[in-house]
């Protein structure tokens, strides 16, 4: 294909995106090389914590080609999921009975949502121009998806380490082809977060050291759902309530005042997990979990790791008769570590009504 031909089909592959229900497209080369070093230095620091796969591709995770022999684009795509008429989070979070749930998880998987739109849009664009060589990835091999994102034009990093986007916050799922079509490229998105450091004082246990760096061992994300150990003791109490993800740097930050409320139907709210108490969720039994969660990124980390997690928010809410009954009910639990984060959390309640 000719230069004039590339460009008309970079254009193309934008409209079938945005026909397909993605927010914004854009396309980058594989040089991530000032990526890299950064990417490398967060490493030895050790701030990735027990998520060795951030570590064992090497440098593949910087340098597209090595993934993807051929590679000479990425193609990133952003998805809108914030979903409508779902209860305030600041609302929920303020009420120590409740359950916060990070929003990006109250509907489906976005994993299978999104990888299953860019496969339709590589059909498309094969149908177009023949068979040509792409593989697609949603956060689900080694690809440094922000620092492409930016490179593409779809945003810059924020200081909290999300993208950002200057027409959409940051409420917004991300994925990307690897193809060896040689398109136009666009421009690198341009920061606009200036001196707001609104996400850096806002966390609840101060991961994020310094801007567009987080140390992952004390982000609540990774507490709740990377971590599959126990949660360290000193940390406990400064997750309140939120039992799946944290979204308080998005919460606070003031782009998020330009989201999208998403127009994917999978991402609304299922089985009320936009609304719901700790003692609730905490007396499903695996069966339950299992077949509420099915579809859900939550499935991933288990039944024992939910409860975990429950049992930590119920150790840091108010002291009522259905919560310590809750407590008791599972003091005995079949897990080790789900005894173990009850045991804590019926002690955090002894210890409050002992002054």
């Amino acid at each position: 294909m000719n230069p004039n031909e590339l460009s008309g089909l970079a254009a193309d592959i934008k409209r079938w995106g945005f026909e397909l229900g993605f927010g914004a497209v854009g396309i980058t080369d594989t040089d991530l090389s000032q990526a890299e070093q950064a990417h490398r230095d967060w490493l030895a620091k050790g701030f990735h914590g027990a998520m060795d796969y951030m570590a064992k591709h090497g440098d593949k995770r910087t340098r597209p080609a090595e993934l993807v022999p051929g590679t000479l684009r990425v193609i990133s795509v952003r998805m809108d999921y914030l979903p409508p008429a779902s209860a305030n989070s600041e609302m929920v979070m303020a009420d120590g009975e409740k359950a916060f749930i990070s929003r990006y998880a109250l509907g489906r998987d976005y994993h299978k949502v999104l990888r299953a739109r860019m496969q339709k849009l590589c059909g498309r664009i094969a149908q177009e121009i023949g068979e040509f060589g792409y593989r697609v990835f949603t956060d689900s091999a080694p690809v440094l998806e922000v620092a492409l994102a930016e490179k593409a034009g779809l945003g810059w990093c924020g200081k909290h380490t999300l993208l950002l986007s200057r027409e959409a916050g940051s409420w917004f799922f991300l994925g990307e082809i690897y193809t060896d079509l040689p398109l136009p490229v666009d421009a690198q998105g341009q920061n606009h977060c200036g001196t707001c450091r609104a996400c850096i004082d806002i966390c609840p246990t101060q991961a994020i050291v310094a801007p567009y760096e987080v140390d992952a061992r004390r982000c609540i994300s990774y507490l709740t759902i990377e971590l599959k150990d126990s949660i360290p003791e000193e940390l406990r109490p400064l997750i309140g309530n939120r039992i799946y993800g944290c979204d308080d740097c998005q919460l606070t930050c003031p782009w998020n005042r330009f989201a999208q409320l998403t127009a994917t139907d999978d991402f609304h709210v299922r089985h009320g997990l936009d609304d719901v108490t700790l003692v609730e969720l905490f007396g499903w039994d695996e069966d339950t979990f299992k077949s509420r969660m099915a579809g859900s990124a939550i499935y991933r980390i288990g039944y024992a790791q939910w409860l975990r997690n429950i049992a930590v928010g119920l150790g840091n809410a108010p002291t009522t008769s259905e919560v310590i009954a809750a407590l008791e009910a599972r003091k005995n639990d079949a897990d080790e570590m789900v005894r173990e984060h009850v045991a804590w959390a019926l002690l955090r309640h002894t210890q409050k009504a002992a002054g």
